[in-house]
């Protein structure tokens, strides 16, 4: 496990099921937690609290086939969490953290499937963020940085220029890293020198060691690192100073990022919180928008 702050549980999300699909997820982080895992370990581990409601009921078969790793991974895995064997494990998990398997879901097609999927990974993030003090602590980092850096490479890019887009209406510098190559830690640098306090990093799968190299070189550079992770158990976890997870889907050709989307407007909100000219800023925007017409009414 990382040894990066993280907020991966919460209470519930006001709903029954949804409320027993958060809690069996926490309880299964909980029982992760101050184990050392292999990459291989934290992918089976990263399965398991996605698919928290099913976890109980899979065989050693279909959670390797899941997490796409072998058998005999799964069965070190139980292991490393000191049981027997994975038999053990699961009967563990249907002791303490009992779960149904969603009624009605073999009918859905497999775009259904995705937005279904999807719709669970939001329930998480929202179970979690039923805590909100990680994240008004990342806010009040960010909006602390002048300049703010802002990485994101292959497929985060997106996420790092879309948080950019809206920090820069409330921001007075915003730098977006979304290149990487033999520059990036030259433009991390400068941001250093120029007075940055905290970078902001959205890190997805499949995860470029660039990313990683990066965020090791802000951090000896004084950065405070803080990371949007599809996972508590990303490479880039232990290279962050606090971790904020959302999960994404993976039940189409290409990952999907909602969570880890609405997770980055989490982060502006919080970061506008914190900004005691945002409200002026954005009116600011606002007049000079209308006096050249920017958008058809």
């Amino acid at each position: 496990m990382s040894d990066a702050e993280s907020s991966t549980s919460g209470g519930g999300t006001g709903r029954g099921g949804d409320s027993r699909t958060a809690s069996a997820s926490a309880r299964l982080q909980k029982l992760f937690e101050g184990h050392r895992l292999t990459p291989a370990q934290r992918r089976i581990a990263h399965c398991m609290v996605r698919r928290a409601a099913d976890a109980p009921f899979l065989s050693s078969v279909e959670l390797a086939e899941l997490a796409g790793v072998s058998q005999p991974s799964v069965t070190r895995f139980a292991v490393a969490l000191g049981f027997d064997g994975y038999p053990a494990l699961r009967r563990h998990l249907r002791e303490v953290a009992p779960a149904e398997r969603t009624a009605g879901a073999d009918s859905y097609n497999e775009y259904q499937q995705a937005v279904q999927a999807e719709i669970e990974n939001l329930r998480h993030l929202a179970a979690a963020l039923a805590d909100p003090a990680p994240v008004e602590r990342a806010g009040r980092l960010l909006a602390g940085s002048r300049p703010l850096p802002v990485l994101g490479l292959r497929a985060a890019s997106a996420q790092a220029r879309g948080f950019g887009y809206f920090a820069a209406k409330v921001h007075p510098d915003v730098r977006i890293l979304d290149e990487g190559g033999t520059m990036l830690a030259d433009r991390i640098d400068a941001a250093r020198r120029a007075g940055a306090s905290a970078l902001l990093c959205f890190a997805l799968p499949r995860h470029p060691r660039e990313v990683v190299e990066a965020l090791d070189h802000a951090r000896e550079a004084g950065l405070t690192v803080v990371t949007v992770a599809d996972s508590a158990f990303a490479p880039v976890a232990k290279h962050s100073d606090l971790l904020l997870p959302a999960a994404v889907g993976t039940g189409l050709a290409f990952d999907t990022a909602c969570a880890p989307m609405l997770l980055g407007r989490a982060l502006l909100e919080a970061m506008c919180d914190a900004l005691p000219d945002a409200q002026a800023r954005l009116e600011e925007f606002d007049a000079q928008a209308a006096e050249r017409g920017l958008f058809v009414e």
